[in-house]
């Protein structure tokens, strides 16, 4: 078994089965989105043939959407997950905002919160969609100033109560909407349904994964992920890899690989950030140039499927660095154009 290269076929970073957006992030699951501008990389570099454009065109027309989720952290989900994913993760991520703000000593009664939701949602049916600075000025007008840090919390608690999500895509600024406008919403499943689904999701894109990496990347406690994994039976069996227990699925991939092809990763991207422990892909050694213990992730190189170097997404040539010496600047610098093409279709 080669872990790594099943990590990357199951990850559509290898040999990607999807064309459209969406598709990859229903596979996912659920994608970290911290980072706005390079979320749309991070979804198209696992389609056939990225494009920015596809990307705009899913998240405008609401097949995929961001808000704040699992662990009270950015995600893309799929439509067709959104209901599923508020269902299971809404409570967890409430209690870890609720932390957030004691920590920093914000308190929000419950009747500001409702009257600023009522604000907020109102904001959002009248634009569209609405950016921080549409809802601090109808803030403004209803005699309720508010700062942007406390303003945040607002809107994560009304993401979390299903009352509004992502709008349309704009080249640097968030924007919220409505999610009776955005989403195209499916009943609510039985919550065993919901762990089985989520469950299988997971481990079919993160795979080989542990159980470990599972209630990390969820934000769910141990006993729902456990049950998830019952659930789901046979489907899954587990091998030890170092003293450790990974779970794979029967199905999973193990052809498609390209020898000494370079990875251009984005930021906070589910390839290192999908898992609580990263050594299978990121040597421990270099652990800190991919991110630090504050949980702030760099934009980082694979060489097949290992984390070898940094690069930066936001300048007219491609500048990398590599942990070790011997990498083909050739290969990295095809890489760069895949991600300018992306940038330009």
């Amino acid at each position: 078994m080669n872990p790594v290269s099943i990590r990357l076929l199951s990850q559509q970073l290898a040999a990607p089965r999807f064309s459209e957006p969406a598709e990859v992030v229903s596979h996912m699951g659920a994608m970290q989105a911290q980072e706005y501008r390079m979320m749309r990389w991070a979804v198209a570099m696992r389609t056939r043939k990225p494009s920015a454009q596809a990307f705009k065109q899913a998240f405008d027309s609401g097949r995929i959407i961001r808000l704040h989720l699992m662990r009270g952290t950015w995600q893309l989900v799929a439509d067709d997950d959104y209901q599923m994913m508020i269902d299971l993760c809404a409570a967890k991520a409430i209690a870890v905002t609720q932390g957030w703000m004691k920590s920093n000593r914000i308190s929000i009664a419950d009747d500001e919160r409702k009257r600023v939701g009522d604000i907020l949602a109102q904001t959002a049916a009248d634009n569209g969609s609405a950016t921080k600075e549409d809802f601090i000025q109808a803030l403004n007008e209803k005699g309720l100033p508010m700062d942007g840090h406390r303003l945040s919390y607002h809107i994560r608690m009304a993401e979390f109560t299903g009352t509004l999500c992502s709008g349309d895509l704009l080249p640097m600024k968030a924007t919220y909407a409505l999610a009776t406008d955005k989403v195209n919403r499916t009943g609510k499943m039985d919550r065993d349904e919901a762990l089985a689904r989520l469950t299988r999701k997971y481990f079919q894109s993160h795979q080989p994964a542990t159980l470990e990496d599972f209630v990390w990347w969820s934000g769910l406690n141990v006993g729902d992920c456990r049950k998830g994994m019952a659930l789901v039976g046979d489907w899954l069996h587990r091998v030890n890899l170092n003293g450790r227990w990974f779970y794979l699925t029967d199905d999973r991939r193990t052809r498609g690989c390209r020898a000494g092809r370079f990875l251009l990763i984005p930021p906070y991207d589910e390839y290192l950030i999908g898992y609580k422990s990263r050594d299978i892909v990121l040597p421990p050694q270099h652990r800190h140039r991919a991110h630090n213990n504050s949980g702030i992730f760099q934009p980082v190189i694979a060489r097949d499927g290992i984390v070898c170097g940094n690069w930066s997404p936001f300048g007219k040539e491609c500048h990398a660095s590599f942990f070790e010496h011997g990498h083909d600047a050739a290969l990295v610098q095809q890489a760069w154009q895949d991600y300018i093409r992306f940038q330009t279709t």
